[in-house]
């Protein structure tokens, strides 16, 4: 695979930051900082899920907006350009391929998880449910606790595997 440029003015290879979390977490948050602090290329799906597709179930339509999203991020670190991958990537295997795509284009991986309580989550929710034009698809309470069923929590020895040396 062909090796990232190294970007201008530093020997480091590009990072792919990977967002994981529930709804309400702050991954979006975090992901604007890292966006800056970094010069990366941010990817949130759900900026593309609203404008492309409107309001509703979306089934295919996220897998079809996740590949595309990921060929323009894979583009980017093969230019040397960090990259935020905004997904929320709720299932260990989609964590592990997304790092393992990123290693083998040459970059560095860098995934933070968000660790929120339950409580704090909805509390969240509830604020952006509340405010207009937000963009967000509105979460019920219910919806909340199922996805925090569906939700593979990051184990121990999966987050001892992210950490990747300098």
């Amino acid at each position: 695979m062909r090796q990232p440029r190294q970007r201008a003015g530093t020997a480091k290879p590009p990072t792919l930051f990977i967002m994981v979390g529930l709804p309400g977490s702050g991954k979006t948050t975090l992901a604007k900082e890292l966006e800056i602090q970094h010069h990366a290329l941010r990817l949130t799906k759900d900026d593309w899920m609203m404008p492309l597709f409107g309001w509703g179930e979306f089934g295919d339509q996220r897998e079809l907006v996740e590949a595309l999203l990921w060929n323009m991020g894979a583009r980017a670190l093969t230019l040397g350009v960090n990259v935020v991958l905004d997904y929320g990537l709720w299932a260990r295997s989609e964590r592990e391929d997304y790092r393992a795509r990123a290693l083998a284009l040459g970059a560095r991986v860098d995934v933070r998880f968000l660790d929120v309580p339950h409580e704090e989550l909805w509390r969240r929710v509830q604020a952006r449910n509340a405010r207009p034009g937000a963009g967000d698809v509105p979460i019920s309470a219910e919806q909340l606790q199922q996805y925090g069923t569906m939700f593979q929590r990051p184990t121990e020895d999966e987050m001892a595997s992210w950490r990747t040396p300098e």
